[in-house]
């Protein structure tokens, strides 16, 4: 018998079993290990052990089908043969060439031709499972288990060539970057990706290092890929970000030389996924803040944006100073000015928003001047801001209000009010003269600050507008009349320590003449504000705040009942007020002033149904 017979029927081992599952994934952040599956074992560094056994063999076997040499005529199956040959029927049946050349062998007359046939045809069978094995690159099962009917018979024709054992070599690597394929397909598919060990990716990596170019385990890795790309997306649909950006970091050790591109993208996706979310909150947390209990749900959103954002997001800074606005604003900003829509036509009042904070009120103990009245300075601390009108309510606004409601003054009630007199160089009553009138008695332009009203009239007024506009108007407080008028400062006048600068005030000046020719007995030295008399209402700058004339023009109401002294005065800003009191406070030096009544602490009682040429109001506003 030929070399070839004496190694026919020899088993071919080359296969390898299909590969039961992979090592399930720990989540990225936790770093869990694997867990060992039939039909895999851990190998170092996270590789993948496929496991086999026999059950191949019978499939691996190929036996000659028998060939009827009694009788047969050598010659004609020779020419069967050839023609088998040449049709490519190689090995299929008892007709096709391989079984043919290997009857012909056993007769020593035709051993050498069958040998030089069965050469031919072995280099045939060895192209076509090459061209199998080339074809099963990808996921071609049926074209694998061809090469491997296709290795069997080449190893029964001849087990020791050399071309075979490559051809055998070949099958038995492409066998086995199959079986890593197959096992992380199937990892793939169960979700056990590989990004703590094992799994899909240790299965293609494998294979890769078996076949670096086996194209099913490239597009394995790119599956492995997006797959971690998937679950860092669906994180930050959750709102997750930081394990989205685990799942990115893993994504971008796939395929460290081809895919970050693929990564980047991926990146800038849930970048824009968290910038979505982010500007979303913020909207949220915008849109609740004017509702009741809405800063609490405003703090919740920014709780939620500040869990995503990267420091120093401009969202999340934006949103929490909104929520400090509304905490001390409202909806307004320090500074702010606004007016409110009136249901009747036209708008309320110019108002600008005090910051909220903390002053010391009333005199030192050392002031000159000062009296126990202003006494003791005291820490008020504002947690809100408030609107206070920029200037005086004018007797053009007043007008609107007596034309709307009808409201007769105290002094047209009564008939008369206090004017200033030149030639007496007094305060001195007259018929006839209420708001309507100036500090002479004369009518008064509409420009001109509102005077000769009573505390009643002007709550009256703030009552109005109140109705008018939705909002809470009133009087302001003593202590927010005292604490815009500083404006920040705390010197013994409202503009701090000396002698007042140029248009600081509409107050008594050295240079300031009446015009009879009359001066101030007792005024600031040098100083000239070019008016004697109330000045239209925003004439003199305003102070650090935005507002006019608070410290000069005409004193003013406030809400406050008159107390003596401020022991046990409030020392949150609010009106210290005693029901049914007959005594209002009155604040802020005006246009006859002397220095002493034009300091930051003055202050003085006066009836509420007091009026005269230097006492008027402006309004102030909850926000």
């Amino acid at each position: 018998m030929s070399p070839a017979l004496r190694g026919a029927w020899i088993v071919l081992l080359a296969g390898v079993a299909a590969v039961a599952g992979c090592a399930r994934d720990a989540a990225p952040q936790e770093g869990v290990p694997e867990a060992p599956v039939a039909g895999v074992e851990a190998g170092p560094a996270g590789s993948v052990t496929i496991s086999g056994d026999d059950s191949a063999a019978g499939e691996l076997t190929w036996r000659a089908p028998a060939v009827e040499l009694e009788g047969a005529d050598p010659r004609e199956l020779r020419r069967r043969a050839e023609a088998a040959l040449a049709a490519g029927h190689l090995y299929e049946d008892a007709d096709a060439a391989i079984p043919i050349y290997l009857a012909l062998s056993t007769l020593p007359e035709h051993a050498r031709p069958a040998a030089s046939g069965l050469q031919r045809a072995l280099r045939q069978l060895l192209a076509d499972g090459r061209a199998a094995i080339e074809a099963a690159d990808g996921d071609a099962p049926a074209e694998l288990a061809r090469a491997r009917q296709l290795a069997a018979v080449a190893r029964t024709v001849d087990a020791t060539d050399a071309a075979v054992v490559r051809f055998l070599e070949r099958l038995d690597l492409a066998e086995r970057v199959h079986a890593l394929a197959d096992a992380g397909d199937r990892a793939l598919a169960e979700g056990h990706l590989g990004e703590a060990g094992g799994g899909a990716l240790a299965a293609f990596r494998q294979a890769l290092e078996l076949q670096p170019e086996n194209a099913r385990a490239l597009q394995g890795l790119a599956a492995v890929e997006s797959a971690l790309i998937r679950r860092a997306e669906l994180a930050a649909e959750a709102g997750d970000f930081d394990i989205a950006e685990a799942w990115l970091s893993h994504a971008g050790t796939v395929r460290p030389e081809t895919g970050l591109e693929t990564v980047d993208d991926a990146r800038e996706r849930v970048e824009r996924m968290r910038a979505t979310r982010i500007a979303r909150l913020r909207d949220l947390g915008i849109a609740a803040l004017p509702r009741f209990g809405g800063i609490d749900v405003a703090r919740r959103h920014l709780a939620q944006l500040l869990r995503i954002a990267r420091p120093g997001d401009p969202a999340a800074a934006e949103l929490r100073e909104r929520i400090t606005l509304a905490v001390h604003y409202g909806m307004y900003a320090p500074g702010q000015v606004f007016t409110d829509a009136m249901s009747g036509g036209g708008r309320g009042p110019q108002m600008a928003v005090v910051p909220h904070g903390a002053f010391t009120m009333g005199a030192a103990a050392d002031e000159p001047d000062s009296s126990d009245h202003e006494k003791p300075a005291h820490v008020v601390r504002f947690e809100r801001g408030f609107g206070l009108s920029i200037r005086e309510i004018t007797v053009g606004e007043f007008r609107r209000f007596i034309a709307a409601t009808g409201h007769r003054t105290r002094a047209e009630r009564r008939g008369f009010s206090m004017v200033y007199d030149e030639r007496s160089n007094n305060f001195v009553r007259r018929s006839g003269v209420a708001w309507h009138s100036d500090y002479l008695g004369r009518p008064a332009d509409d420009g001109l600050p509102v005077i000769h009203v009573s505390a009643r009239d002007a709550q009256a007024y703030a009552e109005w507008l109140s109705a008018q506009t939705g909002k809470r108007y009133r009087l302001p407080s003593e202590a927010e009349f005292e604490y815009a008028l500083r404006a920040g400062t705390q010197g013994r006048w409202p503009w701090g320590d000396g002698p007042p600068p140029p248009r600081v005030a509409n107050t008594t000046g050295g240079l300031d003449r009446s015009p009879a020719g009359r001066a101030w007995a007792n005024a600031f030295e040098g100083y000239g504000d070019g008016f004697w008399g109330p000045a239209p209402v925003g004439s003199m700058e305003p102070n650090a705040w935005g507002l006019h004339d608070l410290a000069g023009n005409v004193s003013e109401w406030v809400a406050d009942c008159w107390h003596d002294g401020y022991r046990r005065a409030p020392t949150d800003g609010s009106a210290w007020v005693n029901p049914g009191c007959r005594d209002h406070v009155i604040r802020g030096g005006s246009w006859a002033s002397s220095p002493a009544q034009t300091r930051a602490a003055w202050r003085a009682p006066a009836n509420v149904d007091t009026t005269n040429a230097r006492l008027g109001f402006r309004v102030a506003r909850d926000l």
